[in-house]
């Protein structure tokens, strides 16, 4: 009988992630099947998803409560599905507060349960680690960071590395990327500005984001800017933002054409970039591993920023600084994210990135010890304890 494995995306990290896990666990098996919830790169690989992952996209606590129906129910169609099925093993990527309770209810029921990507336990809420002992047989951790609070309660851990560092090269072709693009090879002022994913962080970031460029954009004349947008809905948005913004600021017409919307190509904006102004996340890691200088931002509403900035036990919030473990990139959150200070920001890390030869150096050294064939790793571990299982 051959291995079917369900597994659960929440969101476009998780999509890449659970895309490379399966094209390695096909390897390993190729009669392997696959099925849950996923987004496009993994449907790509023969993956069944049988919801949209977008369903699954939503952060912060408040959020949560608006969805919190529709999240309860279809939480309760994958566990009867792995009840129906039995599969191999369920392993559920990311989205820890959908995913951990579901693993829970499997784990007690027999069914091998593992788990893609730490929560941030070493960050905040680190009494989760008993319900993570719990829920999982094996916790798959992206950074090497993260393994001593598993290790201190013998929760099964393997460090696989990630995946973004396996696929980006070490060294980058900027021409190439502008190229694609169609943005001046000879302008030295091109910021990629990356609101994020989701429809809450855009609402909350682009419109100020949108001020910062325009402060740039009156301190540089020939600066321009690139906006990639995740999907249909992310760039009507983004173009309704800017529009708006555009407009109650009577600017003139030049301010217009700096901009450039596009749909997806992140990583070619980023490539493309001098600089890069990004909603905190996986796009700062990507941008650390295109080598880009950046200024990482976020804000929450305010009841979800109230109450986890009380649990919050790490300096830094973003994975270049995290990783490096110390302020390597500037971090403006909540209310430090004003218009003023993203562009300060920004031009800062425009100006200084190519004269600090220790920050390239810092994001060459940390893209090498997280370049791991984490798909492979990964793969490997979980067929291991599924053959450790079986004996």
């Amino acid at each position: 009988m051959s291995n079917h494995f369900i597994l659960v995306a929440g969101e476009a990290s998780g999509d890449i992630l659970g895309a490379s896990l399966i094209a390695h666990l096909k390897k390993l098996d190729p009669n392997a099947t696959f099925s849950g919830i996923g987004g496009p790169l993994m449907i790509a690989q023969g993956f069944s998803s049988i919801v949209p992952m977008d369903r699954l996209s939503v952060m912060g606590l408040v959020e949560v409560l608006g969805r919190l129906r529709e999240l309860l129910n279809i939480r309760k169609t994958l566990f009867n599905l792995c009840i129906q099925k039995q599969p191999t093993a369920f392993i559920g990527i990311d989205s820890p507060d959908f995913n951990l309770p579901l693993e829970k209810k499997l784990k007690q029921k027999g069914i091998t349960s593992i788990h893609y990507v730490s929560p941030s336990v070493w960050a905040w809420r680190q009494k989760r680690i008993f319900k993570i002992k719990e829920s999982v047989d094996l916790m798959l951790a992206l950074f090497p960071f993260e393994m001593d609070i598993y290790h201190q309660h013998n929760i099964p851990i393997k460090c696989v590395g990630h995946s973004l560092a396996d696929e980006i090269s070490l060294q980058l072709d900027r021409n190439r990327a502008r190229d694609l693009l169609n943005i001046d090879q000879n302008n030295n002022a091109v910021f990629a500005i990356l609101p994020g994913s989701r429809g809450g962080e855009v609402s909350r970031l682009m419109p100020l984001f949108a001020k910062a460029m325009m402060i740039i954009k009156n301190r540089l004349p020939h600066a321009q800017f690139v906006i990639p947008a995740a999907n249909e809905q992310r760039r009507e948005q983004i173009e309704k933002i800017l529009g708006h913004s555009i407009l109650n600021e009577n600017l003139k017409a030049d301010m217009l054409s700096a901009i450039l919307v596009i749909d997806a190509h992140s990583r070619e904006a980023m490539i493309s970039a001098n600089a890069v102004l990004l909603a905190s996340g996986t796009a700062a890691l990507e941008a650390m591993l295109v080598k880009r200088p950046m200024v990482v931002a976020y804000r929450f509403t305010k009841l979800t920023y109230a109450i986890m900035s009380r649990m919050i036990k790490v300096p830094y919030v973003s994975l270049p600084n995290l990783l490096a473990k110390k302020a390597l990139v500037s971090e403006l959150i909540q209310d430090e994210a004003t218009p003023e200070n993203l562009a300060d920001n920004l031009m800062d890390a425009w100006q200084n990135f190519n004269e600090d030869p220790e920050i390239l150096a810092t994001f060459e050294r940390l893209h090498r010890e997280l370049k791991l064939d984490a798909g492979h790793q990964a793969a490997k571990a979980i067929l291991d304890l599924v053959a450790k299982k079986s004996a």
